[in-house]
């Protein structure tokens, strides 16, 4: 399967946020790893880090960095944006998801059905 950067978008803030955060790190071959685990109070929480390459990761380029994501986490990030807000209500990643039929009051957890 061909897997694009459209397959996760990444907002031109998010992108700017990611690839100063990567720079920060100072570590050759890390990119930013997208991933769902288990947890959170809607069930499914987004967990996002910065690491190297791992086997069996998915690997998209994006301009200035890669994301990696694992099999399982692909199949609950496909079509997701990721996006980055800097204002008086907090500043952070934040993540919407169309596949997503509830999501918590933080934005950092939901849930499918």
């Amino acid at each position: 399967m061909t897997i694009t950067k459209d397959f996760v978008k990444i907002t031109a803030k998010a992108s700017e946020e990611v690839m100063k955060l990567v720079a920060a790190e100072n570590s050759s071959g890390i990119g930013l790893r997208l991933a769902v685990k288990g947890g959170g109070c809607s069930g499914l929480s987004y967990d996002l880090q910065f690491t190297p390459q791992e086997d069996g990761d998915t690997v998209i380029s994006h301009e200035g960095f890669s994301v990696f994501m694992d099999a399982k986490s692909m199949i609950y990030l496909k079509g997701m944006q990721l996006d980055f807000q800097d204002g008086l209500q907090g500043k952070g990643f934040v993540f919407v998801n169309p596949n997503a039929t509830s999501t918590c009051g933080c934005g950092e957890s939901f849930s499918i059905t």
